[in-house]
Protein backbone atom coordinates (compact mmCIF):
# COMPACT_ATOMS: atom_id res chain seq x y z
CA UNK A 1 0.00 0.00 0.00
CA UNK A 2 2.85 2.36 0.84
CA UNK A 3 4.53 1.76 -2.54
CA UNK A 4 1.20 2.33 -4.30
CA UNK A 5 0.77 5.65 -2.46
CA UNK A 6 4.26 6.73 -3.52
CA UNK A 7 3.45 5.84 -7.14
CA UNK A 8 0.25 7.88 -7.02
CA UNK A 9 2.11 10.84 -5.55
CA UNK A 10 4.71 10.63 -8.29
CA UNK A 11 2.00 10.36 -10.96
CA UNK A 12 0.23 13.42 -9.51
CA UNK A 13 3.48 15.37 -9.62
CA UNK A 14 4.04 14.35 -13.25
CA UNK A 15 0.48 15.37 -14.15
CA UNK A 16 0.92 18.83 -12.64
CA UNK A 17 4.12 19.31 -14.63
CA UNK A 18 2.65 18.39 -18.01
CA UNK A 19 2.56 20.91 -20.85
CA UNK A 20 1.18 21.07 -24.38
CA UNK A 21 4.05 18.87 -25.63
CA UNK A 22 2.58 15.85 -23.80
CA UNK A 23 0.59 13.87 -26.38
CA UNK A 24 -2.15 12.92 -23.89
CA UNK A 25 -2.75 16.51 -22.77
CA UNK A 26 -2.39 17.80 -26.32
CA UNK A 27 -5.15 15.45 -27.43
CA UNK A 28 -7.44 16.63 -24.64
CA UNK A 29 -6.85 20.32 -25.43
CA UNK A 30 -7.53 19.66 -29.11
CA UNK A 31 -11.05 18.54 -28.21
CA UNK A 32 -11.90 22.22 -28.65
CA UNK A 33 -12.71 22.51 -32.40
CA UNK A 34 -11.82 26.21 -32.46
CA UNK A 35 -8.37 25.60 -30.99
CA UNK A 36 -7.91 22.71 -33.40
CA UNK A 37 -8.91 24.87 -36.35
CA UNK A 38 -6.70 27.71 -35.11
CA UNK A 39 -3.67 25.43 -34.99
CA UNK A 40 -4.30 24.05 -38.48
CA UNK A 41 -4.75 27.57 -39.84
CA UNK A 42 -1.36 28.56 -38.42
CA UNK A 43 0.32 25.54 -39.97
CA UNK A 44 -1.48 26.01 -43.30
CA UNK A 45 -2.26 29.74 -43.68
CA UNK A 46 -2.91 29.23 -47.40
CA UNK A 47 -5.85 26.90 -46.74
CA UNK A 48 -9.38 28.12 -46.24
CA UNK A 49 -10.70 26.01 -43.39
CA UNK A 50 -14.33 26.95 -42.87
CA UNK A 51 -14.89 24.53 -39.99
CA UNK A 52 -13.75 21.17 -38.73
CA UNK A 53 -15.74 18.16 -37.68
CA UNK A 54 -15.38 17.17 -34.05
CA UNK A 55 -11.90 15.68 -33.73
CA UNK A 56 -11.41 12.00 -32.94
CA UNK A 57 -8.81 11.60 -30.23
CA UNK A 58 -6.53 8.59 -29.96
CA UNK A 59 -8.24 7.11 -33.03
CA UNK A 60 -7.26 3.46 -33.39
CA UNK A 61 -6.90 1.87 -36.83
CA UNK A 62 -6.38 -1.85 -37.34
CA UNK A 63 -7.09 -3.37 -40.73
CA UNK A 64 -6.77 -7.06 -39.76
CA UNK A 65 -5.43 -9.23 -36.97
CA UNK A 66 -1.95 -9.52 -38.50
CA UNK A 67 -1.49 -5.86 -39.43
CA UNK A 68 0.34 -3.42 -37.16
CA UNK A 69 -2.28 -1.19 -35.55
CA UNK A 70 -1.85 2.56 -35.15
CA UNK A 71 -3.31 5.05 -32.68
CA UNK A 72 -3.56 8.57 -34.04
CA UNK A 73 -3.33 11.46 -31.54
CA UNK A 74 -5.81 13.83 -33.22
CA UNK A 75 -7.79 12.85 -36.34
CA UNK A 76 -9.76 15.69 -37.95
CA UNK A 77 -11.84 16.39 -41.06
CA UNK A 78 -12.67 19.83 -42.38
CA UNK A 79 -15.74 20.99 -44.28
CA UNK A 80 -14.22 19.91 -47.60
CA UNK A 81 -13.49 16.36 -46.47
CA UNK A 82 -9.75 16.93 -46.09
CA UNK A 83 -8.29 14.73 -43.35
CA UNK A 84 -5.64 15.85 -40.87
CA UNK A 85 -3.71 13.66 -38.44
CA UNK A 86 -1.76 15.70 -35.87
CA UNK A 87 0.85 13.87 -33.79
CA UNK A 88 2.75 15.34 -30.84
CA UNK A 89 6.10 13.52 -30.84
CA UNK A 90 8.64 14.39 -28.13
CA UNK A 91 10.99 11.40 -28.52
CA UNK A 92 13.19 11.13 -31.60
CA UNK A 93 12.75 7.45 -32.46
CA UNK A 94 14.67 7.89 -35.76
CA UNK A 95 11.73 6.31 -37.60
CA UNK A 96 9.28 9.18 -38.13
CA UNK A 97 9.55 9.19 -41.96
CA UNK A 98 8.57 5.50 -41.99
CA UNK A 99 5.79 6.11 -39.48
CA UNK A 100 4.42 8.95 -41.58
CA UNK A 101 4.24 6.61 -44.58
CA UNK A 102 2.45 3.92 -42.57
CA UNK A 103 0.01 6.36 -40.97
CA UNK A 104 -0.77 7.79 -44.41
CA UNK A 105 -1.55 4.34 -45.77
CA UNK A 106 -3.80 3.52 -42.81
CA UNK A 107 -5.70 6.80 -43.26
CA UNK A 108 -6.18 6.06 -46.96
CA UNK A 109 -7.67 2.66 -46.14
CA UNK A 110 -10.19 4.39 -43.88
CA UNK A 111 -11.28 6.75 -46.65
CA UNK A 112 -12.30 4.37 -49.39
CA UNK A 113 -14.68 1.41 -49.40
CA UNK A 114 -14.95 -1.56 -51.74
CA UNK A 115 -16.48 -0.55 -55.06
CA UNK A 116 -15.50 3.12 -54.78
CA UNK A 117 -13.10 4.74 -57.23
CA UNK A 118 -9.75 6.18 -56.24
CA UNK A 119 -11.20 9.63 -56.85
CA UNK A 120 -12.91 9.18 -53.47
CA UNK A 121 -9.53 9.55 -51.75
CA UNK A 122 -9.60 13.02 -50.21
CA UNK A 123 -6.58 15.18 -49.60
CA UNK A 124 -4.83 14.24 -46.36
CA UNK A 125 -2.14 15.66 -44.12
CA UNK A 126 0.00 13.77 -41.60
CA UNK A 127 1.62 16.28 -39.22
CA UNK A 128 4.31 15.60 -36.62
CA UNK A 129 5.03 18.33 -34.05
CA UNK A 130 8.50 17.75 -32.59
CA UNK A 131 10.89 19.48 -30.16
CA UNK A 132 13.78 18.29 -32.34
CA UNK A 133 14.95 18.54 -35.95
CA UNK A 134 14.08 15.31 -37.77
CA UNK A 135 16.13 16.18 -40.86
CA UNK A 136 18.89 18.35 -39.31
CA UNK A 137 18.23 21.14 -41.81
CA UNK A 138 17.67 23.85 -39.22
CA UNK A 139 14.11 24.54 -40.37
CA UNK A 140 10.90 25.01 -38.42
CA UNK A 141 8.89 23.16 -41.05
CA UNK A 142 9.49 20.42 -43.63
CA UNK A 143 6.66 19.72 -46.07
CA UNK A 144 6.72 16.68 -48.34
CA UNK A 145 4.63 15.97 -51.44
CA UNK A 146 5.29 13.45 -54.22
CA UNK A 147 6.90 14.87 -57.35
CA UNK A 148 8.78 13.64 -60.41
CA UNK A 149 12.48 13.03 -59.75
CA UNK A 150 13.41 13.92 -63.32
CA UNK A 151 11.29 17.08 -63.44
CA UNK A 152 10.52 18.55 -60.03
CA UNK A 153 7.92 20.89 -61.55
CA UNK A 154 5.70 17.83 -62.16
CA UNK A 155 3.80 16.77 -59.05
CA UNK A 156 2.07 13.43 -58.67
CA UNK A 157 -1.08 15.11 -57.39
CA UNK A 158 -2.12 12.22 -55.14
CA UNK A 159 -3.24 14.60 -52.39
CA UNK A 160 -0.94 13.12 -49.73
CA UNK A 161 1.07 15.64 -47.69
CA UNK A 162 3.43 15.01 -44.77
CA UNK A 163 4.59 17.82 -42.51
CA UNK A 164 7.27 17.78 -39.80
CA UNK A 165 7.46 20.76 -37.42
CA UNK A 166 10.54 21.52 -35.33
CA UNK A 167 10.20 23.79 -32.30
CA UNK A 168 13.98 24.18 -31.87
CA UNK A 169 14.76 26.13 -35.05
CA UNK A 170 16.14 29.67 -35.10
CA UNK A 171 15.41 30.16 -38.79
CA UNK A 172 13.00 32.85 -40.01
CA UNK A 173 11.10 30.43 -42.25
CA UNK A 174 7.55 30.44 -40.82
CA UNK A 175 4.96 33.02 -39.85
CA UNK A 176 5.19 34.84 -36.54
CA UNK A 177 1.99 33.05 -35.47
CA UNK A 178 3.30 29.55 -36.14
CA UNK A 179 6.62 30.38 -34.50
CA UNK A 180 4.77 31.54 -31.36
CA UNK A 181 3.03 28.17 -31.17
CA UNK A 182 6.28 26.23 -31.70
CA UNK A 183 8.02 28.34 -29.06
CA UNK A 184 5.19 27.41 -26.70
CA UNK A 185 5.72 23.70 -27.49
CA UNK A 186 9.38 24.21 -26.60
CA UNK A 187 8.38 25.72 -23.23
CA UNK A 188 9.03 29.37 -24.10
CA UNK A 189 6.52 31.99 -22.96
CA UNK A 190 4.60 34.10 -25.45
CA UNK A 191 2.10 36.98 -25.42
CA UNK A 192 0.48 35.61 -28.58
CA UNK A 193 -3.32 35.53 -28.12
CA UNK A 194 -3.73 32.00 -29.50
CA UNK A 195 -0.92 30.66 -27.32
CA UNK A 196 -2.49 32.30 -24.28
CA UNK A 197 -5.78 30.55 -25.10
CA UNK A 198 -3.91 27.27 -25.37
CA UNK A 199 -2.26 27.88 -22.00
CA UNK A 200 -5.64 28.47 -20.39
CA UNK A 201 -6.97 25.30 -22.04
CA UNK A 202 -4.00 23.35 -20.65
CA UNK A 203 -4.66 24.66 -17.14
CA UNK A 204 -8.34 23.80 -17.47
CA UNK A 205 -7.52 20.30 -18.73
CA UNK A 206 -5.28 19.67 -15.73
CA UNK A 207 -8.17 20.56 -13.42
CA UNK A 208 -10.29 17.82 -14.99
CA UNK A 209 -10.35 14.98 -12.45
CA UNK A 210 -11.55 12.40 -14.97
CA UNK A 211 -8.64 13.14 -17.31
CA UNK A 212 -6.20 13.15 -14.40
CA UNK A 213 -7.42 9.68 -13.35
CA UNK A 214 -7.24 8.43 -16.97
CA UNK A 215 -3.68 9.69 -17.34
CA UNK A 216 -2.54 8.24 -14.02
CA UNK A 217 -4.06 4.88 -14.92
CA UNK A 218 -2.23 4.87 -18.27
CA UNK A 219 1.00 6.00 -16.61
CA UNK A 220 0.90 3.24 -14.00
CA UNK A 221 -0.01 0.65 -16.64
CA UNK A 222 3.01 1.75 -18.71
CA UNK A 223 5.20 1.53 -15.61
CA UNK A 224 3.95 -1.99 -14.89
CA UNK A 225 4.62 -3.04 -18.49
CA UNK A 226 8.15 -1.62 -18.30
CA UNK A 227 8.81 -3.48 -15.04
CA UNK A 228 7.46 -6.70 -16.54
CA UNK A 229 9.70 -6.18 -19.56
CA UNK A 230 12.74 -5.70 -17.33
CA UNK A 231 11.89 -8.84 -15.37
CA UNK A 232 11.49 -10.86 -18.56
CA UNK A 233 14.77 -9.47 -19.84
CA UNK A 234 16.55 -10.52 -16.66
CA UNK A 235 14.99 -13.99 -16.81
CA UNK A 236 16.00 -14.32 -20.46
CA UNK A 237 19.53 -13.19 -19.64
CA UNK A 238 19.81 -15.75 -16.83
CA UNK A 239 18.54 -18.47 -19.16
CA UNK A 240 21.07 -17.51 -21.83
CA UNK A 241 23.83 -17.49 -19.23
CA UNK A 242 22.93 -21.04 -18.21
CA UNK A 243 23.06 -22.19 -21.85
CA UNK A 244 26.48 -20.56 -22.43
CA UNK A 245 27.72 -22.20 -19.24
CA UNK A 246 26.45 -25.59 -20.37
CA UNK A 247 28.15 -25.25 -23.78
CA UNK A 248 31.45 -24.34 -22.11
CA UNK A 249 31.19 -27.32 -19.74
CA UNK A 250 30.33 -29.76 -22.53
CA UNK A 251 33.29 -28.51 -24.56
CA UNK A 252 35.59 -29.01 -21.55
CA UNK A 253 34.46 -32.67 -21.49
CA UNK A 254 35.31 -32.96 -25.19
CA UNK A 255 31.77 -33.38 -26.55
CA UNK A 256 31.22 -32.73 -30.26
CA UNK A 257 28.83 -30.05 -31.53
CA UNK A 258 26.37 -32.77 -32.48
CA UNK A 259 26.40 -34.21 -28.97
CA UNK A 260 26.12 -30.74 -27.41
CA UNK A 261 23.18 -29.92 -29.71
CA UNK A 262 21.29 -33.01 -28.61
CA UNK A 263 21.82 -32.29 -24.92
CA UNK A 264 20.79 -28.61 -25.22
CA UNK A 265 17.64 -29.49 -27.17
CA UNK A 266 16.66 -32.00 -24.51
CA UNK A 267 17.55 -29.94 -21.42
CA UNK A 268 16.42 -26.46 -22.53
CA UNK A 269 13.70 -27.42 -25.04
CA UNK A 270 15.45 -25.55 -27.86
CA UNK A 271 15.00 -26.15 -31.57
CA UNK A 272 17.95 -27.28 -33.68
CA UNK A 273 18.08 -23.80 -35.29
CA UNK A 274 18.24 -22.09 -31.88
CA UNK A 275 21.06 -24.40 -30.74
CA UNK A 276 23.01 -23.69 -33.95
CA UNK A 277 22.77 -19.95 -33.25
CA UNK A 278 24.31 -20.46 -29.82
CA UNK A 279 27.06 -22.72 -31.13
CA UNK A 280 27.93 -20.42 -34.03
CA UNK A 281 27.99 -17.34 -31.80
CA UNK A 282 30.12 -19.16 -29.23
CA UNK A 283 32.82 -19.94 -31.80
CA UNK A 284 33.02 -16.35 -33.19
Amino acid sequence: MKEEAVNKTAANSIWEGLGISNDFLFGKVMQDPELCKGLLQRIFPELEIDHIEYPELQKGIRIDADAKSVRLDVYIKDGKGTVYDIEMQVVNTKELPGRSRYYQSMIDLQMIDRGQTYKQLNRSYVIFICPFDVFSGGRHIYTFENFCKEDKDIRLGDGAVKVFLNSESGMEDVSRELRAFLDYVAGRKSEDSFVMRLEEAVKEAKRNREWRHEYMTLLMRDQENIEKGIEKGIEKGIEKGKIWGAISTYRDFGLSDGEISGKLQEKYHLSEEEVMEYLQAETV
